[in-house]
């Protein structure tokens, strides 16, 4: 095809490229497979009515993946009687290539789809494969819930496993962006909800639809049907009364006629009020540490920590060929390398793989030993913590501990509708395992998501700014942060969040006249 100037048409951009490779078998095969994906999506109620769209960039291992070409299906054409000759090819920049020819009447001017902007912002700032817009019932439904929400938070739902990045205990949070009356007016909001929601893999347009996007056309179209799956079972919930966002998909709270946890429960009546009874604000959201504060600190480091460091050679050996422990010893090797060249303690090189395995567990043995001994809060560590310790829970070899008043306390605010979530140095999974295996049996039920420190530092403001946005709470007010460290507690104070001490036995002492509000037990919350 011979060059041509580039034209903006529609956001995208006219160009040129080898006329070759146009027609390789690579090409011809993704224009074939978006075809085919088309056809099974109308089926799907996806793409009726020539709504919706998908791309895909034509895979080829000799091409990194931001340049190599899109393939595109075309606007305004039956999406079920698409062939391959209707697709087009664009460069990585979006300028076309390759250009589908007119049909006769009643047929319309080929063009390509007007979500070309859309899918190409996708590209470029998620470094997606493959990119589908929907137009299920489903999905434009879902965003008429409430109205005035700005995401669709599910949580405690199978599906749920199939969005990148999540499982069965996580919340998922869909962004909701507001529709335009043209499709290319709605790129810049778009990329705002991307750069807001930096781990979402799609984001829902209001009254419209959604945009999928994953690392490979299997990857985006396995989480359509899964995000398509989660909002026809959150409809059907909420036609039942039930709240899709928390953990026992309970009956959505009402407080003399305000929206509860299905939308805002914004007030609440004081307990033992009378008929002029006084109103209050209510919490939406309650976030918890775990040592000295729902666990006793005397279960972590006369339990927790001696096993894991009575363990680390043995788990490395057993599983050392695994990618799970391969990622450990990765991010151990990252950490180490920066502990040696700020001079920590205990810090020893750790041979490379061609030195043998005996020698680099001995080196990461000797390394994580003296992490443990001085309580390092770094994800290197907490993450194979977290993996030796599951070991041990599967094996009955260990049990979580919570203090006696932690059981009745999250029942009772679940059954209020309030959302409680883990935030703790330990990883997310050594957090699910205490709780779903401690001497009151699985608490999991009872909580709405876990923070870890790849939120940040626990004694820095932002990581709490940054649970507040995660939380999608109108101000951080609404949580209240309950630690047991007088540091945590100034740096949530600080991001505007509502902070309670612990006091509890074997707790560090505080300084005097500190400020904050004291408990020794959740029920005085």
């Amino acid at each position: 095809m011979a060059a041509v100037p580039a034209v903006a048409v529609n956001g995208v951009k006219v160009g040129s490229a080898s006329q070759a490779y146009l027609e390789s078998k690579a090409v011809k095969d993704t224009k074939s497979l978006i075809s085919d994906l088309c056809r099974q999506f109308y089926n799907l109620g996806w793409v009726s009515g020539t709504g919706g769209s998908i791309t895909i960039k034509v895979h080829d291992d000799s091409i990194p993946k931001p340049h190599q070409l899109i393939v595109m299906s075309p606007s305004g054409v039956q999406k079920e009687r698409m062939v391959p000759e209707d697709m087009y090819v664009l460069s990585p920049e979006g300028s076309f290539l390759w250009e589908p020819s007119p049909k006769p009447y009643p047929h319309k001017p080929p063009k390509c789809s007007d979500c070309g902007p859309l899918f190409l912002k996708a590209y470029d700032m998620c470094n997606a494969g493959a990119v589908i817009h929907s137009h299920g019932i489903e999905s434009c439904l879902v965003t008429m819930l409430n109205p005035l929400s700005k995401e669709f938070r599910i949580t405690h739902m199978e599906m749920i496993k199939g969005i990148k990045g999540h499982g069965y205990y996580d919340e998922l949070v869909v962004p909701i962006i507001e529709n335009t009356a043209y499709e290319f007016e709605l790129t810049e909001s778009l990329a705002k909800a991307i750069e807001a929601y930096p781990k979402t893999t799609a984001v829902l347009v209001r009254n419209h639809g959604i945009y999928i996007w994953g690392d490979s056309w299997i990857s985006a179209k396995t989480q359509a049907e899964c995000y398509h799956y989660l909002f026809d079972a959150a409809i059907k919930l909420h036609q039942l009364g039930l709240d899709c966002s928390t953990p026992n998909h309970g009956p959505i709270q009402n407080v003399k006629g305000v929206l509860g946890c299905g939308g805002h429960m914004s007030t609440s009546v004081k307990a033992g009020a009378d008929s002029n009874h006084e109103i209050e604000p209510l919490r939406r959201c309650i976030v918890l540490d775990i040592e000295g504060t729902t666990t006793p600190i005397s279960f972590v480091t006369e339990v927790l920590f001696p096993y894991a460091r009575g363990n680390v050679g043995k788990h490395l050996s057993a599983t050392y060929d695994t990618a799970e422990t391969q990622d450990d010893i990765k991010l151990l090797r990252s950490q180490v390398q920066d502990d040696l060249k700020q001079g920590v303690v205990g810090a020893v090189p750790i041979p490379s793989d061609d030195a043998g395995k005996e020698d680099v567990i001995a080196a990461l043995v000797a390394n994580v030993e003296a992490m443990i001994r001085a309580d390092r809060k770094i994800t290197a560590l907490k993450q194979l913590q977290g993996h030796i310790w599951q070991t041990g829970y599967e094996n009955n070899e260990l049990e979580g501990v919570v203090f006696e008043d932690v059981p009745e306390a999250l029942e009772k605010w679940h059954a209020l509708g309030t959302k409680v979530y883990i935030y703790s140095s330990g990883s997310r999974l050594a957090q699910r395992l205490i709780f779903g295996n401690t001497n009151y049996g699985d608490l999991r039920k009872y909580l709405s998501g876990f923070f870890d420190t790849t939120v940040g530092n626990k004694r820095e403001a932002r990581s709490y700014v940054e649970i507040s946005e995660s939380l999608g709470v109108d101000k951080p007010s609404e949580i209240l942060f309950v630690t047991d460290v007088y540091q945590e507690a100034v740096a949530a104070k600080a991001a505007g969040l509502e902070v309670i001490i612990s006091i509890r036995p074997g707790n560090a002492p505080l300084p005097d006249n500190h400020g904050f509000k004291t408990i020794k037990s959740f029920s005085e919350i």
